[in-house]
C-alpha cells in the first residue's frame, strides 16, 4: 500500500465543511486581518513553552495586545492551551491558546494574562514596540 496510512491517501485534500472556518489552516489574509483588533508589531523573542510535563523552545515572529504568531518546529492543536514564558527584561508569564496553525511555520495564539503585573509588563513592551 505504497502511498497510504492505514488505507487513508497521503495526498487527498482535507475538504473543511462550511461554518468551520476556526479550524482551518492559513485562511486568506483579508479575513483574518478583519479579525484582528489591535495592532500587531513585528517582534522576535526566544519562548519557552510549558504544555503539560513538555517543555517546548519556541519564538514570536509578531505580537499584539490579544495575542502572538509562534515560530516552532511543534506545534499544538487549533484549541490547546498552555503556559509560555517570554524571555524579556524581566520573563513573561502568559496563557495560550492555540487559534490556528500553519504547518511548518508555526501557531497563532490569544495572550491571556491572569496578573496585574503581568498586564502592566505586557502593556509597557507594547508601548515601546509602537513607539518604535
Amino acid at each position: 500500500m505504497e502511498g497510504t496510512l492505514l488505507g487513508f491517501d497521503l495526498c487527498a485534500p482535507i475538504v473543511y465543511p462550511e461554518g468551520a472556518a476556526s479550524m482551518k489552516m492559513g485562511g486568506s489574509d483579508a479575513s483574518r486581518s478583519d479579525r484582528r483588533r489591535a495592532p500587531r508589531y513585528r517582534y522576535q523573542a526566544t519562548l519557552e513553552i510549558e504544555w503539560g510535563s513538555a517543555r517546548l523552545r519556541a519564538r514570536t515572529r509578531d505580537i499584539s495586545e490579544g495575542g502572538m504568531f509562534i515560530e516552532a518546529d511543534d506545534v499544538l492543536w487549533v484549541g490547546a492551551g498552555f503556559r509560555a514564558r517570554l524571555a524579556v527584561d524581566r520573563p513573561l508569564w502568559l496563557e495560550c491558546s492555540v487559534k490556528r496553525v500553519e504547518p511548518g511555520l508555526g501557531m497563532g495564539v490569544t495572550v491571556e494574562l491572569r496578573e496585574d503585573q503581568s498586564q502592566r509588563h505586557y502593556r509597557d513592551l507594547l508601548a515601546k514596540l509602537a513607539a518604535s
